[in-house]
């Protein structure tokens, strides 16, 4: 391809990462719900469409990131989706964390009309996004992933190619599992420290480079240590995630106790009106 056209939906991160296809001199069409989002990223040179349909006419590829399985279908299948202007030759990736047996729905759909597909959910959260270091896992056709990993390295630092449609989505699954659990003995070990009397930012001097490290003991815990709750992602998402990841995990045949554990304490803070905070307000069910 020698010019690359983006339709891009925004959604939590999704402006981040069309500031860098923009910065490095890509195309960009925007569709989101309400036009006042956008307003910033036109501003940048992004265009704005009503449609997604409208979006992806006459484009090549589609970048898609929404919150659930259902805006993914009503984006792709929908009467006003981008499945009712895609051409043969184009390429659509979604990198919404949805459901695998999805992601290979729109892969088969989208082989019908001699379209590409891949699922490319992202890890990394919105420092990430903003830093352009994102974690990209991959499902579809090696040689879509070959053809448009040059342009995902502008806002993915570890992109990997995971397998056939669906795989970017288990992956992205995994990831999440190890996140559930993890942010649960992030939460314990501040409620721990608290009631030893110690300084918290100091015992996460100690810790946090250690074999306890992580990228949410790192990134999250001072802002939990600050009663920062500000979402960089918002826990009515990761419940969503978790769910998937719990579905998937009982269709294999498999138990998960601690994803198991971690859904349902994030459950209780989504009935407690936490939805909109940040995965770090897990810690206020410690308090």
């Amino acid at each position: 391809m020698s010019t690359f056209f983006k339709y891009v939906y925004v959604f939590r991160i999704g402006g981040s990462i069309i500031k860098h296809l923009l910065n490095n001199g890509h195309e960009v069409t925007v569709y989101t719900r309400t036009k006042e989002k956008s307003e910033p990223l036109l501003a940048l040179g992004a265009t704005w469409a009503s449609t997604p349909a409208e979006a992806f006419k006459n484009k090549e590829i589609a970048f898609t990131m929404v919150g659930y399985p259902a805006d993914v279908e009503e984006v792709y299948f929908g009467d006003h989706g981008l499945f009712q202007t895609a051409e043969s030759g184009n390429i659509v990736i979604d990198m919404t964390t949805s459901e695998p047996t999805l992601a290979k729905k729109i892969f088969e759909h989208a082989q019908k009309l001699g379209v590409e597909a891949l699922d490319a959910p992202v890890s990394g959260g919105d420092i990430g996004a903003q830093n352009g270091t994102l974690s990209i896992m991959v499902g579809g056709s090696q040689a879509t992933f070959n053809q448009v990993l040059s342009v995902m390295q502008h806002f993915g630092e570890n992109i990997v190619y995971q397998g056939e449609a669906g795989a970017g989505q288990h992956a992205k699954m995994c990831n999440q599992v190890v996140i559930a659990s993890g942010m649960i003995g992030v939460c314990e070990s501040l409620a721990y420290g608290l009631k030893a009397g110690l300084d918290l930012p100091t015992v996460l001097q100690s810790i946090s480079s250690g074999a306890a490290g992580s990228w949410s003991l790192s990134n999250l815990a001072p802002r939990m240590i600050k009663e920062d709750y500000a979402p960089g992602f918002y826990i009515k998402h990761f419940v969503k995630d978790m769910k998937i990841a719990l579905d998937e995990s009982k269709k294999m045949g498999i138990t998960l106790p601690g994803l198991t554990l971690a859904y349902d304490m994030y459950e209780r803070l989504m009935e407690e009106g936490y939805g909109e905070n940040g995965t770090q307000a897990l810690l206020k069910a410690y308090q």
